[in-house]
């Protein structure tokens, strides 16, 4: 056989776990796996030393464009994915305007061509206005799905109370993911906030908020029998009622609520430390770990990567924004966690990989195995590097993770057998293409 691409060398993660095992790819798909050696190839890349991953895909991102590009765009956004060994991301609809329409949708596929350098998919958002026709949206070439806010955030957009939900999930045919925070108890408790003391953020934003949300969707989800995917799950009492609501939610958290809590992470990094919903105590970091992730609660892992600049995020409490970068840092902060001891690598692939394959029905994706996209996540387990603010691409120019002594990093990302980043620098760049969705093909 002859292939575009030969990696050899590598200990590769198959679906039969972790194997010394050459891949072969032809036509962007791989075709081989086993001992190529003696195989004509167009290209090769030595990856001996490196495990190779299914490419990661982060299902959570903001990358601002249209309207807030001063922040992040496809462009820049999509090369810290890349340079993280990120392959492929679903971008959220809360930009200006919103993607709350098919033109707006397409607009936002028409400036990713040629300019994201990694595969990626939009999610259009849920509105009032459009409620009633939602299953429309979803089924757009290159939608993500439905996002809905039940609570307020970055944007605009916002489903408050029951009435708009049940008209979302009434509309929606594929799995729906919402930032489930109930509206009236955030309202309710705006004046708890302390000025310029960011460890009143977990008070104002409390747990209760979070799980009256999460129990109002998966009574509307059980009411009309649909599927829903529980973006950033911050909190145990969420999770322990989530372990309850398996039959029709999915489950998300981030590395941040692994790896932060309050207060110490408020009163080190301030504003910085300031999200939606918030980090939290170190009950709920354990249970996490405990509940979502040796338990298994936990789906899918994506970032919430929601820019802001330096000088947004100096303003005072309640003043300064939420969200934080995170694309870039994704693989190396979890590794080390798989370093540590906290996960095992298939559980990280799990979550990373074959876990957004299966929660979302990606076409192709999430597994190294015959006929899938040549996606690959290369990493040395056991290299160790310091994150460091000045190495990232976002233009937010800063993570919270700045010091962080990662043991595991990303040194290539393959994005359907091209080789879009190698030894930290982009060196294919704007090859990103939609994804595929197996309840969208037709």
């Amino acid at each position: 056989m002859k292939f575009d691409l030969l990696i050899r060398g590598g200990a590769a993660f198959t679906p039969g776990g972790l194997v010394e095992a050459d891949i072969g790819v032809t036509d962007g798909r791989i075709a081989a796996i086993g001992t190529l050696g003696s195989s004509a190839f167009g290209a090769a890349f030595d990856a001996k030393g490196l495990a190779v991953l299914p490419g990661v895909i982060d299902t959570q991102v903001h990358f601002r464009e249209p309207g807030l590009t001063h922040k992040e765009d496809l462009e820049s956004g999509s090369r810290a994915a890349a340079l993280g060994g990120v392959t492929a991301v679903f971008e959220m609809p809360n930009t200006t305007p919103p993607t709350s329409t098919a033109d707006a949708l397409n607009d936002k596929l028409a400036r990713a061509k040629g300019r994201m350098h990694v595969d990626h998919a939009f999610y259009a958002g849920a509105t009032e206005e459009n409620a009633d026709h939602l299953d429309e949206l979803e089924r757009l070439p290159g939608c993500a799905g439905i996002k809905t806010f039940m609570g307020s955030s970055t944007g605009t957009l916002l489903v408050k109370d029951d009435a708009g939900l049940n008209r979302v999930l009434k509309s929606i045919r594929r799995r729906g993911a919402f930032h489930a925070e109930d509206e009236g108890r955030l309202i309710e408790r705006k004046p708890l906030a302390r000025e310029g003391d960011w460890t009143s953020h977990p008070e104002v934003r409390d747990d209760q908020a979070a799980l009256l949300a999460v129990q109002r969707l998966v009574a509307a989800a059980r009411t009309h029998r649909k599927r829903v995917h529980v973006l950033h799950v911050s909190s145990k009492i969420e999770m322990e009622f989530l372990a309850t609501a398996k039959d029709v939610a999915t489950v998300e958290t981030l590395p941040q609520f692994l790896s932060f809590e309050a207060p110490g992470v408020y009163e080190r990094l301030k504003g910085f430390a300031q999200m939606n919903p918030p980090i939290r105590y170190a009950a709920d970091r354990a249970a996490l770990w405990d509940l979502g992730i040796a338990q298994g609660v936990v789906d899918v892992l994506g970032t919430d990567h929601a820019p802001h600049t330096a000088e947004e995020k100096a303003k005072p409490y309640p003043q300064s924004p939420s969200g934080m970068p995170g694309v870039q840092t994704l693989v190396p902060v979890m590794l080390t966690h798989v370093a540590e001891g906290r996960l095992s690598l298939a559980r990280f692939v799990d979550l990373t990989s074959a876990g957004p394959q299966r929660v979302f029905g990606i076409a192709g994706k999430g597994r190294i195995a015959l006929g899938y996209d040549a996606d690959f996540t290369l990493v040395d387990l056991k290299a160790k590097r310091t994150i460091a603010a000045a190495d990232m691409a976002s233009k937010a120019g800063w993570t919270p993770f700045d010091g962080f002594a990662a043991q595991g990093w990303p040194m290539a990302t393959i994005v359907r057998g091209r080789i879009v980043m190698r030894d930290g620098a982009l060196v294919e760049s704007g090859a990103g293409e939609p994804i595929r969705f197996l309840e969208a093909l037709a």
